[in-house]
């Protein structure tokens, strides 16, 4: 087989990444660039021969390496950063690739961190080094050019150029046509509790470059430290790292060509889920089949709590519900997502922070136009002007606060249009700073027209100006 000559990697000194220190190879240099490639065509490393060259390839790796460093993110349990990962890779390459290429690579265990969920539980987060994201990145490069044609059309989580827009417009297209009724199925700490054999025999299939397999194998077993201790990982798939979302897919997609074989409609979006059918008889029935093949065939758990036949006005998925308007599926916010709003609006106009007013609004617009754009699809308009009037006390509210004493206060009124007397019995006022915010004398002199032109961003200004027009 023809080799592609090019510049390859700079030698550098023999290295075993759980032996190295976060300060070692910190030294500036060109990017590494270059590496021995085999010119090996698609067909020959799907079946096997030769995947692992392609995925340590100098294109592939420096794609990774740009991934990850856009990515930026947190360090891990060697507390290398980000901004030292080029200096470390352009001194350490060589052997690492080496290593790997061996089979003598070994990951270093994932950092432990909890992230709190809404219903006051936590996530766990498992964060790998720098190097490690780099490798990860670019196996889950190869592995995403030769799994997206094998995924199913239903499957709209962690994939290129699909959206939670359009799993939900999916679930909008099967609701016009009568599918009513919803089976809301909840897959019980999905990400830890994958099990590694099925996993492993899944990738089996299709990945025949055993040293792949093998690699991905030790980044599953590669351990945890939570508070300076270890702990060995026998099932899951750490969320944090760049491949854990593609594994997820990739064990999923079992279901989805079930569902698929069985004729069911469905929308999956990682691991959140939601088939459809036209009768609750009909729901009910696929609720039983499909919590028996889940757990019997893929050894997952179904939360049977959280999991329920119900009709599409009642569930949440992706933070959406569902509604019919003369036949026409049709999208809502569920409640549960307008009161996280809400909580999170109330924060960042919270006089506690210590902000500035400039922050303040630029937290806001940056809040509120992120959330907009997420949720645009939805009907609600009335929900917003609601909203708007709630938000624009609380602004009133930290402006009246910031003026503080009572000298201040009765010249900033009488500025913007108060006589003196009625600037006087206001500024004197022992009322509350939230029930003066909601009195005439702030809306006539803090006005809606002066809080825009101040800089304040509006969730329903923003909405009808990027709102989809059915």
């Amino acid at each position: 087989m023809k080799v592609r000559k090019q510049k390859i990697f700079e030698l550098s000194k023999t290295w075993s990444q759980k032996d190295r220190t976060a300060s070692e190879g910190y030294v500036g240099g060109q990017t590494f660039m270059w590496i021995t490639e085999n010119n090996l065509t698609t067909n020959d490393y799907q079946l096997g021969n030769g995947l692992l060259e392609h995925i340590l390839s100098a294109p592939n790796l420096n794609a990774a390496f740009k991934q990850v460093k856009r990515n930026k993110g947190a360090s891990g349990v060697d507390k290398m950063e980000v901004e030292s990962l080029k200096g470390y890779l352009v001194t350490n390459k060589d052997v690492l690739i080496k290593s790997i290429q061996m089979g003598k690579y070994r990951p270093n265990p994932v950092r432990r961190v909890l992230i709190p969920k809404e219903n006051g539980k936590q996530r766990q987060l498992g964060i790998p080094t720098v190097v490690d994201r780099v490798i990860q990145q670019s196996i889950a490069q190869k592995l995403t050019l030769i799994y997206e044609p094998q995924f199913s059309a239903y499957s709209y989580g962690f994939r290129p150029k699909r959206s939670a827009h359009q799993a939900l417009r999916k679930c909008q297209d099967y609701i016009t046509q009568g599918y009513i009724y919803a089976v809301d199925m909840d897959l019980e700490r999905f990400f830890d509790t994958v099990n590694h054999s099925k996993l492993i025999e899944v990738l089996s299939r299709t990945i025949k470059d055993g040293r792949v397999v093998s690699l991905i194998h030790k980044y599953l077993n590669a351990g945890v430290m939570q508070k300076g201790h270890y702990e060995e990982t026998y099932e899951g798939v750490p969320q944090g790292g760049p491949l854990s979302p593609l594994l997820g897919n990739i064990l999923l997609n079992e279901l989805d060509w079930e569902l698929e074989k069985r004729g069911h409609k469905f929308v999956r979006y990682a691991d959140d889920m939601v088939i459809l059918c036209k009768s609750r008889r009909s729901a009910e029935r696929t609720m039983e089949s499909i919590v028996s093949y889940i757990e019997k065939m893929l050894f997952l758990k179904v939360n049977r709590d959280k999991s329920q036949v119900a009709t599409v006005k009642d569930i949440k998925f992706l933070g959406y519900t569902f509604y019919r308007l003369k036949g026409e599926g049709r999208l809502r916010i569920h409640p549960k997502s307008v009161t996280k709003m809400k909580t999170r609006i109330k924060q960042l106009t919270s006089r506690s922070n210590g902000w500035g007013n400039e922050r303040r609004k630029e937290a806001l617009s940056q809040y509120i136009k992120g959330w907009v754009q997420y949720f645009k699809l939805a009907d609600m308009r009335k929900l917003l002007e609601k909203t708007d009037e709630w938000y624009r006390r609380r602004l009133r509210m930290v402006i009246w606060k910031q003026w503080k004493r009572i000298k201040t206060k009765m010249a900033n009124l009488i500025k913007l249009g108060i006589n003196k007397y009625k600037a006087y019995e206001w500024a004197n006022t022992r009322k509350s700073y939230w029930h003066t915010a909601n009195s005439f004398i702030l809306s006539r002199t803090v006005t809606n027209d002066r809080l825009r032109k101040a800089g304040y961003v509006f969730l329903l200004d923003y909405y009808e100006s990027v709102r989809v027009v059915y």
